[in-house]
């Protein structure tokens, strides 16, 4: 049996360092015999590579910490918690039959938790803010307000208001980023009875107390008949809750739009206001909203996944790598038609693209261009987009859907193209889609998105038949009412078709009347 015989350590064949066995596991140095000592030379070679080993090593780890913070970053974008303070409202909302009101909050009889809340700073309403408050009352009983909606007061405050809001949105970019939960809402267009479907059903004991937010996608004003009323009610909302409410631009916030007398009429806004307060108060008021609409947003993005647009996306633009930065770089006061002076060509035909563009018709997809664009059927310079835009548009922001609003319809939401494109209208009104018609929304909440509409079987104690049984108001209220625009007329008479055009069949709603109905209240029942 042959033994190993026990030797002397050699202090020149000690591993003193735990690297040099990996190293010459992986042959970056040759082993040398138990008895030879290391050369100057091999020391030197020997620390050459185990500095190199140690640079590979660091540029792994930094290649590791890049890739963690990458994955943490995805994370947070697909659940985004951000630390907020939380200062604690020294007031409880009461809710009534009659609405909601604020009393003080109950501290049990605790000295020190009372002198805490005492303490903390009060909140104190701005003149603006105040004026908003009154808008929301006016709102939620025009009955009782009649005389003031009529009154140069009101067109005061509807002054003050709008500057104020514009303060706000010049704070905002042109493109906002939202997390869900977000209720998405269409054109309105001055329908005063199916904004109060969505209030009395989606935040009835008031906005402040709704748990999402509220995305409304433009078209405020035109065709109905309560353009002033929708809009301050609007403009209020986002005044005192400018962080749950927002506001998207569509392009009949626009001045070449809404002061279409001889197209509109008398739906037309501008034609609205002068009614209402006079040719020079009215015209000013009607200036003092345009400001306001020349400085909303263009888009929004839920989630990182659903970009939420009034008409549809922009024709690219050089320079920018995708839409949304084009969209980001637009100024935050723009005019589009008329412009101002400091607006450029692209800026124009990004922001107009984003009013004012469709879905290309199945038929019109082959002669679309290279883009995936092509010309609008409401002609002049809108474009519409196809499947190759929406497809290169969703892959490159790496979204999923597309939420827009300008088209009417009568079911409330659609889906179309390939189930990526849904369009979003809440009213059901004055576009000819008859009296089935349905007003929609969209919930985008957490992973999913829900679509609720008005059922055209929906009744509430807002609107009713001037026959009905119950109702007793004179003719002189019924007179200031309809100055107001709170009378609507209604045809139970079948109407002969004398065109295909949209404005054709408003016309000849206007004209086919018969049925006088009223607002009394808004309570369901």
């Amino acid at each position: 049996m042959i033994t190993k015989q026990a030797t002397s350590p050699n202090l020149n064949n000690v591993n003193t360092n735990p690297r040099t066995k990996a190293k010459k596991k992986w042959g970056l140095f040759s082993a040398k015999p138990a008895d030879t000592p290391l050369t100057s030379e091999d020391k030197d070679r020997l620390i050459f590579s185990l500095r190199n080993e140690i640079t590979q090593k660091d540029a792994a780890l930094e290649a590791m910490a890049s890739q963690i913070n990458r994955l943490e970053n995805e994370m947070r974008r697909q659940s985004i918690i951000v630390h907020r303070k939380h200062p604690v409202n020294t007031h409880t909302h009461l809710i009534h039959d009659e609405g909601t009101t604020k009393t003080p909050l109950a501290t049990r009889g605790s000295v020190a938790t009372a002198s805490a809340l005492r303490a903390f700073p009060e909140v104190r309403q701005s003149p603006a803010q105040i004026l908003a408050e009154k808008f929301i009352s006016a709102f939620q009983n025009p009955v009782d307000y009649m005389n003031y909606l009529q009154s140069r007061e009101f067109a005061s405050d509807l002054v003050e208001v709008c500057d104020a809001v514009c303060e706000v949105l010049e704070e905002e970019p042109r493109c906002l980023f939202m997390q869900s939960p977000v209720y998405v809402m269409g054109d309105i267009h001055g329908n005063l009875e199916d904004l109060h479907f969505f209030a009395d059903n989606l935040w009835k004991p008031g906005i402040e107390l709704a748990a999402g937010k509220f995305l409304f996608l433009g078209d405020y004003v035109d065709r109905g008949f309560s353009s002033l009323e929708c809009i301050a009610y609007l403009m209020a909302n986002k005044l005192l809750h400018p962080k749950k409410v927002h506001m998207l631009r569509g392009n009949h916030e626009t001045r070449s739009v809404n002061g279409w007398e001889e197209h509109y009429g008398e739906k037309s806004f501008l034609h609205q206001c002068k009614k209402r307060f006079g040719l020079s108060t009215g015209e000013n008021v009607w200036e003092e909203v345009n400001q306001v609409f020349d400085r909303l947003p263009l888009a929004a993005v839920i989630d990182h996944d659903i970009f939420c647009i009034h008409g549809g996306i922009p024709r690219p633009v050089p320079d920018f790598e995708n839409a949304i930065q084009a969209i980001l770089a637009v100024p935050n006061v723009i005019g589009i038609n008329p412009c101002y002076e400091h607006e450029t060509d692209w800026t124009i035909r990004v922001a107009s693209d984003c009013i004012w563009s469709d879905p290309a018709q199945e038929d019109m997809e082959e002669d679309l261009d290279e883009d995936g664009f092509g010309p609008s059927l409401r002609g002049g310079d809108c474009v519409c987009f196809g499947m190759p835009a929406i497809e290169e548009f969703l892959q490159t922001n790496n979204l999923s859907f597309i939420v827009r609003a300008h088209e009417a319809h009568a079911h409330g939401v659609s889906l179309s193209k390939a189930a990526k494109v849904f369009t979003v209208f809440s009213t059901s009104k004055d576009h000819g889609q008859g009296k089935k018609a349905m007003a929609g929304c969209i919930l985008a909440d957490c992973d999913k998105i829900q679509v609720i509409n008005r059922s055209p079987a929906y009744k509430n104690k807002y609107v009713h038949h001037r026959t009905s049984v119950g109702v007793h108001l004179s003719e002189e209220q019924l007179g200031e009412m309809a100055k107001l625009g709170l009378l609507r007329m209604d045809s139970d008479a079948p109407r002969r078709s004398r065109s295909n055009s949209r404005e054709r069949k408003e016309e000849e709603e206007s004209k086919g009347t018969k049925t006088m109905t009223h607002v009394v209240s808004f309570d369901e029942h």
